[in-house]
């Protein structure tokens, strides 16, 4: 299968930064950086973010929290959020004169020019040591997320000094939610986000990728002989299954809800507890969730969409279940999933492994809360024939 070219795109949760106060718990213990107490705001981010490869220290004992984010900084947190694609195979275009082949950031850099997500000052200058401006970070996230809709959002009182190349940008941000001035009705478009709270929202999304449990279990429903395109999920609090419903909608399918025979909890789902349930599943490769009841005549499907929720980057293991469960010699499998962030490349791999003699189709991210239009745009974008009713 073709590894997505576009990393799909959420991380609006840092344009947070730009506007609202955070509340965070004290990490427990010494934080090992020389800089970061463990009753500082910020000090749980500090290491979960270190921990988990989302953003280094300055140094060896140093995080500097409050240093500013950098425009080099900044590509590199998205491009380590979108799975660290190879660039091997692209045509990087021109170079910038400022960003060494061989700087910690180059690979950020151009993986972000060639995905749209930001581009330089010149064809040879792109400023990764620039302090980040909140309204350069406004754009990049915009960009990032797709160039959203522009929200309504009232203006700002400095509307006026905010440039018109982030202007929409500002708009979408404010209009969604995610900024409400920093004081006075102000949105100060050329302060700058520290790193300590760019770590604190890194943290809170990447958390977030795993759903919480739905109340209940949807009924699983019965395919009709002749259909052959089912759309079969996995979804915990109805993200997932947003997508699922939209696609059912738009292709006429049948829909199977995945189950789990032992419904998860919250507290299964609390990854910060290194022995929730699902981190254990996560962490085995030979886990295999038990899944609560099957699919009639699967016999009669020749495309099955796939969803699921992307887990610790990976798709939840009783995805493996389903797929170990089924016999899908030549027929078709087009993956999604849902999730903050992080893309649906890594965890495809796994699972194609899982079929022999089926055929993968590259698969689609979604926020949970995208629009039928959205998914029906993707859809269109394969160019499967599946002979569906208008």
């Amino acid at each position: 299968m073709r590894n997505l070219k576009r990393m799909a795109a959420f991380l609006t949760a840092l344009i947070l930064c730009l506007g609202l106060s955070v509340t965070v718990f004290a990490a427990e213990g010494d934080t090992g950086f020389s800089d970061v107490d463990a009753g500082d705001w910020y000090a749980e981010a500090a290491v979960y973010c270190r921990d988990n490869g989302l953003m280094a220290g300055t140094g060896e004992t140093t995080f500097s929290p409050d240093t500013p984010m950098t425009r080099g900084m900044l590509v590199t947190v998205l491009y380590r959020l979108a799975g660290s694609p190879s660039l091997e195979d692209e045509n990087l275009g021109y170079p910038f004169a400022d960003v060494p082949g061989d700087s910690w950031y180059a690979d950020g850099v151009y993986w972000a020019r060639l995905n749209g997500v930001v581009s330089g000052y010149s064809d040879s200058a792109f400023g990764p040591n620039d302090p980040l401006t909140r309204e350069q970070l406004a754009a990049i996230l915009w960009r990032y997320a797709g160039s959203s809709a522009v929200g309504g959002g009232a203006s700002f009182a400095d509307e006026s000094d905010i440039a018109s190349w982030a202007a929409s940008a500002v708009d979408w941000a404010q209009g969604s939610g995610y900024v409400s001035g920093v004081g006075g009705n102000r949105f100060d478009p050329d302060g700058t986000a520290t790193r300590a709270q760019v770590a604190v929202i890194l943290m809170r999304y990447d958390q977030a990728q795993t759903e919480e449990p739905s109340p209940e279990p949807a009924p699983e429903p019965t395919p009709e002989a002749g259909t052959d395109v089912l759309v079969a999920y996995f979804s915990a609090t109805g993200n997932t299954e947003n997508i699922a419903e939209h696609l059912v909608s738009i292709l006429d399918a049948d829909l199977y809800e995945i189950v789990p025979q032992v419904p998860y909890t919250s507290e299964d789902l609390n990854y910060s507890n290194d022995d929730c349930r699902a981190n254990q599943e996560q962490n085995d490769p030979t886990a295999r969730p038990a899944i609560s009841g099957s699919v009639e005549n699967m016999e009669d499907y020749e495309v099955i969409f796939l969803g699921y929720p992307i887990w610790w980057g990976d798709a939840p293991k009783i995805i493996s279940t389903f797929l170990e469960t089924y016999d899908f010699d030549g027929k078709t499998i087009v993956p999604f999933c849902t999730s903050g962030s992080s893309p649906i490349g890594g965890s495809v791999s796994d699972l194609e492994a899982l079929t022999d003699g089926a055929t993968w189709l590259e698969g689609q991210r979604f926020s949970g809360s995208a629009s039928q239009e959205t998914v029906s745009q993707w859809v269109d974008s394969l160019g499967l024939d599946l002979g569906q009713a208008a």
